[in-house]
């Protein structure tokens, strides 16, 4: 809704005929106003444009009101075509969320989990048989993304986040809960002949030397460093892989150095394929960071819901008893 429009007032009775519009059309509107065109609304509705278009003639026949305007650009929203959008396509979200809440009723054996892609790969997708043998009658669906979902749109049930101590948490929206699941130290970590071809760095600052194997930018290597004090990292450089599992990937191959931490790299440590560069070096005070579980706060105790989280945080703290006293 427009931020300068009252809210408007529910009566008990049906609204009036006259007051509706076919909903079709007000579905092609909506669309079209918010794709930015005829051709893409159509696409997304399945609908041939010809038919979209013919939808939004009706509803500016109803209304009595021109709502959209062709330029040479393409199809423009009228200034009365964009104060009604506004106020339409609110109640349109409203529609669609409460339909699909009421429809989520019906789908509570389903889990779908949204997970950091390198919490996913090299940790959880290995040990969910642990939780799908005990649930045998649940639907599992994990996602690895680098996008949070829209809880709203029933997008996911559970999304798992890593994020660091040293930057300001996240916001938590009112209709969210969430719980941290384990707190681990993020290290510098290269493969050993990688360090066997260079000067070993003793400090954090020394790292500026060296190849940094970065993810989407530089900003996670930044941030990091400024956390050690080193804040003249304006000039790194480097390749950007987008994701951690790929730097982590990089880093075994020799190619530089990346950031980790003991839940994604814990069986590269293990083996020596990896090194902790700053383990044991008092210039390397630990920095953490927090794998943060998500849910729907309405969907918080649901039964499977509640044995996921149950199950995720021993199955973290039973493989690192290290990090639990920090769970």
């Amino acid at each position: 809704m427009a931020d300068d429009q009252p809210p408007v007032p529910r009566s008990d009775n049906p609204p009036s005929r006259k007051a509706l519009p076919p909903f079709e059309a007000l579905r092609a509107f909506d669309a079209v106003a918010r794709l930015g065109g005829v051709r893409r609304a159509a696409q997304w509705l399945d609908r041939d444009h010809a038919v979209i278009s013919r939808h939004l003639r009706a509803i500016e026949s109803w209304a009595g009101v021109q709502l959209v305007e062709r330029t040479p650009y393409g199809i423009a929203l009228t200034e009365r075509g964009r104060d009604y959008h506004g106020r339409v396509s609110s109640a349109m979200d409203m529609l669609a969320h409460a339909t699909l809440d009421l429809m989520s009723e019906g789908h509570h054996r389903r889990l779908h989990i949204w997970s950091t892609s390198g919490f996913a790969l090299h940790w959880l997708s290995s040990r969910l048989e642990q939780f799908e043998r005990r649930n045998n009658d649940a639907d599992i669906v994990l996602r690895p993304t680098d996008q949070s979902p829209d809880f709203a749109a029933h997008e996911a049930d559970v999304d798992v986040r890593f994020h660091a101590t040293y930057e300001a948490e996240p916001e938590l929206l009112p209709q969210l809960r969430r719980q941290i699941l384990v707190e681990a130290p993020i290290i510098a970590v290269a493969s050993p002949s990688y360090l066997s071809s260079t000067r070993t760095p003793t400090t954090p600052a020394d790292l500026l030397q060296h190849r940094l194997l970065h993810e989407d930018s530089f900003q996670t290597w930044a941030k990091w460093l400024a956390s050690y004090g080193v804040e003249d990292s304006s000039g790194l450089t480097g390749a950007r892989l987008w994701e951690g599992h790929l730097t982590l990937d990089a880093a075994r191959h020799g190619r530089g150095i990346a950031l980790a931490n003991p839940v994604t790299a814990g069986a590269d440590l293990q083996s020596g394929a990896l090194i902790d560069i700053g383990k044991d070096n008092p210039h390397f005070a630990p920095r953490l960071g927090r794998y943060t579980l998500y849910a729907r706060r309405d969907r918080w105790n649901d039964p499977l819901l509640r044995r996921f989280r149950q199950w995720v945080t021993s199955a973290l703290t039973a493989d690192y008893p290290a990090l639990k006293s920090a769970a």
